[in-house]
């Protein structure tokens, strides 16, 4: 830690009041809001009256990349001056608006829309599982809107464009049920952290401040999947609200691109309360994981009313992580490998607890527009580091929730034998994945018609669905494939169904 000084050399671009919160407390959300929308190179002022942000700050600037120009200190108040990235001179001082309030009030709506007619979805219909590669300028407008330097109006017209050409490719590949590809989202789940009420994305470099063993979750860091300080986590600061809708946007702007029934993805109950769930930071807003669960699953079954109000012929529930569950590392370690970063816990309690979720979240409502999308990892293209293992340990849970189609990855030798999958209730539509979204090469038509033909000699024809095993790019900054392939992929599942009628 360097001394103190007498007085600052430069002058902030921005400055805040700290108060006595400490780095676990919630000090580091203020910097994040405060230091996300300033140019490299930028300077942030801190101040502060809490003694432990002298050796917490120089560590947070160390592991994130930022520069900590210098501090002064005067009784026990501290001013902090803090670069954005290394500092290499001054620049001009950018607009700033002001920061959101630490903590919002919740307002839970008093009734619930009821489902409204949507176009059936056939037999047999073909549809991606939910997201599209994203063209190179979508991703510039995700990240700049995630760090306050492209505005909501800018944003959603940009998505508007990216989504209009994800459209596109599916009515040119012949698809039946449209997806916006996710567009607007940094990853499939963690977007939601970023409109809840009380949640805020923050890099999961951050995290290390305000655990309590700081060290063991630098290890843990350094083994995860994906680069720590390039993916953005929810970090819970105070009860969850939905004050704004999550995906009804998606769908209504979807919905007006083309005559198509539409698909909505949202993360599952479960997903989201592992990833929300972070046992070791030094300080939540609620006590228990169940206290959080409870909240996951409300502004989830809010947000499932709405979009079947609002025409959604399917509403998908997204969990690969039950297969982490099963499948994953030992109980107590962690796995970013579906963006679940709490402690892994005994497979049988869990399996319980997700099933309860997901049914309370879709209570009462049409089990034929509800689905349960179940994968085991799409954050790489290597197919070695994912995780592998039949239905088998997942059959009681699939045969227990409460939704009507059942998308499940079936084409990677990862998945197993499908047969497991026979004891099945006959109720469940079941959407088959019968091509591999990691693999460049298309697939061959024949190969896939054969799938398709042993997905009917399991399920019969009137139960089946056609996908990709899982999206196109879980991750928007890491597409498992490219526009032209996810296109080509759709289009030869397409070929394959239409060639069963001839053959």
């Amino acid at each position: 830690m360097m001394d103190p000084v007498s007085g600052h050399a430069h002058e902030p671009d921005v400055s805040f009041d700290g108060g006595s919160l400490d780095c676990g407390g919630g000090l580091l959300l203020l910097i994040r809001r405060h230091i996300d929308p300033l140019e490299r190179g930028g300077l942030l002022e801190i101040l502060s009256t809490d003694s432990t942000v002298e050796v917490e700050l120089p560590a947070w600037c160390r592991l994130t990349g930022n520069e900590l120009v210098s501090w002064t200190k005067t009784g026990g108040r501290r001013s902090y001056l803090v670069s954005k990235g290394p500092f290499s001179g001054r620049r001009p001082p950018p607009s700033q608006a002001s920061p959101p309030p630490l903590r919002v009030d919740v307002v839970i709506p008093e009734t619930l829309p009821l489902p409204a007619a949507a176009p059936s979805v056939e037999p047999l219909s073909v549809m991606g599982i939910g997201s599209w590669p994203r063209p190179r300028w979508m991703l510039r407008a995700v990240h700049d809107r995630m760090e306050g330097r492209l505005d909501e109006a800018e944003f959603q017209a940009a998505a508007d464009d990216a989504v209009r050409l994800c459209v596109a490719a599916q009515l040119r590949a012949g698809v039946d049920v449209l997806t916006d590809g996710e567009q607007r989202r940094d990853s499939y789940a963690s977007f939601v952290g970023g409109l809840l009420d009380n949640c805020q994305l923050i890099p999961l470099s951050d995290l290390t401040a305000m655990v309590t063993d700081s060290e063991r979750f630098e290890r843990e860091l350094r083994a995860l999947d994906v680069p720590a300080a390039d993916v953005r986590h929810p970090v819970v600061y105070g009860r969850l609200g939905r004050s704004r809708p999550l995906a009804v946007h998606e769908l209504d702007f979807a919905s007006a691109c083309a005559d198509k029934p539409v698909k909505v993805a949202l993360p599952g109950p479960y997903l989201l309360t592992r990833t929300m769930w972070l046992d070791c930071l030094t300080d939540s807003p609620y006590v228990t994981r169940d206290d959080l669960a409870r909240d996951v699953v409300r502004v989830l079954r809010e947000e499932a009313h709405f979009l079947l109000a609002s025409g959604a012929a399917l509403v998908q529930f997204d969990e690969p992580v039950l297969t982490e569950v099963v499948f994953g590392s030992a109980v107590g370690s962690r796995s970013f490998m579906c963006g679940a970063l709490s402690e892994k816990l005994e497979p049988a309690p869990e399996l319980d607890f997700a099933v309860d979720l997901l049914n309370e979240v879709v209570s009462g409502l049409p089990s034929e527009r509800l689905a349960l999308h179940v994968c085991r990892g799409n954050w790489t293209r290597d197919e070695s580091a994912a995780l592998s293992g039949d239905y088998r340990p997942l059959i009681d849970v699939l045969r227990r929730v409460d939704v009507g189609v059942l998308f499940l990855e079936m084409c990677t030798p990862r998945a197993g034998e499908a047969g497991v999958l026979r004891a099945l209730p006959d109720d469940r539509r079941v959407g088959v994945g019968v091509v591999n979204q990691k693999l460049d090469t298309v697939e061959r038509v024949e190969d896939v018609r054969g799938r398709i033909a042993y997905a009917i000699d399991l399920f019969g024809a009137e139960r089946v669905l056609l996908t990709p095993d899982c999206g196109f790019a879980t991750f928007a900054d890491n597409p498992v494939a490219s526009s032209r392939a996810a296109e080509s992929k759709l289009r030869v599942i397409v070929e394959a169904r239409n060639l069963l009628g001839t053959g």
